[in-house]
């Protein structure tokens, strides 16, 4: 099969095309024949080296944990899944690399059930691969944030690839939604459902406009400072979830978020995407061949939505 590998950390330029063997398939694994995936922050920054104190890494690396594709085969114990099934998922295994840990950017990969739903029905395979880490994301923080009908939440970077789900997913909690991002997206925000703002100076003054009395939640899905407007905005009892900033939870008593493999989840996003309340953005589309500029087009930042990269017709 081809796949795109790296064998040291480095820049983009590290990223080539091979050809490798067929992945096997475990007892509770299916082997997906991939359509597409997408680039997530994550990925160039463990293709840099940025995450090998915390997990492990064998070379050569098939980068990727986005999936969208269709079953080619089930294995030993797989009664969730048959052959032909139309699958996406967030294939994060607990090792980056090696024979047993295969990314997405490959034409075939071995996932494990606990990491994959059924893909829903009105969304192109280009959508459904820009939709697992990220959604997952946004669902996960905002679960734990205990976000309701009612609330008002405040979601930084907004119109990015895990802020855009967060707004769609807020809004179909019943929530009101405050979104920063830049003016050029304010009009996308907008037609999600979110009030926008812009971020930078004076974005609790601007929070303070449009809610006086303050904000029910914080998402935080940029970093840098911008959980240091979190004591001017959020009203008391109000509860704060951060990606980036371990001062949401060792700070401000909120939650510091990991994203985890879960196919319950997967499923009711797949839901959402399948009743209309939830849709990819996608950014730019690049073929497999091509996934050195899908990794710069993503580090280059301020991408509105997912870069995703095309495996197979």
């Amino acid at each position: 099969m081809r796949a795109i590998t790296y064998d040291r950390f480095g820049g983009a330029d590290v990223l080539k095309l091979t050809d490798l063997p067929t992945p096997k398939v475990g007892p509770d694994s299916v082997l997906i024949r991939v359509r597409a995936s997408s680039v997530n922050p994550v990925d160039w920054k463990v293709r840099e080296g940025y995450l090998a104190e915390i997990m492990d890494t064998v070379f050569p690396v098939i980068p990727g944990w986005d999936v969208a594709g269709v079953v080619e085969q089930v294995g030993l114990d797989t009664p969730e899944f048959q052959v032909g099934d139309e699958v996406f998922g967030y294939v994060r295994k607990d090792v980056v690399g090696g024979e047993v840990a295969g990314g997405t950017f490959a034409e075939l990969v071995a996932a494990p059930v606990r990491t994959v739903a059924r893909k829903p029905a009105s969304w192109s395979f280009e959508e459904a691969a820009a939709a697992p880490l990220a959604g997952l994301t946004a669902y996960q923080t905002i679960r734990r944030a205990g976000v309701q009908s009612g609330h008002t939440v405040l979601v930084h970077a907004a119109a990015g690839g895990v802020g855009s789900f967060a707004v769609q997913i807020a809004r179909s909690l019943g929530a009101r939604v405050i979104g920063t991002a830049s003016e050029t997206n304010h009009d996308y925000l907008r037609s999600l459902g979110a009030e926008p703002i812009t971020y930078g100076d004076g974005v609790g003054a601007r929070v303070r406009a449009l809610a006086p009395e303050g904000v029910d939640v914080v998402l935080d899905y940029v970093g840098g400072d911008a959980l240091d407007s979190v004591t001017e905005v959020l009203r008391e009892g109000g509860t704060v979830a951060s990606i980036t900033d371990a001062r949401a939870r060792d700070e401000f008593g909120g939650h510091y978020v990991w994203v985890r493999p879960d196919s319950a989840d997967l499923a009711e996003l797949a839901r959402l995407g399948d009743t209309g309340e939830l849709k990819p953005e996608i950014a730019e589309v690049f073929d497999l061949a091509d996934a050195a500029g899908a990794h710069e087009r993503s580090e280059s930042g301020h991408v509105r939505g997912k870069v995703v990269v095309r495996v197979s017709a």
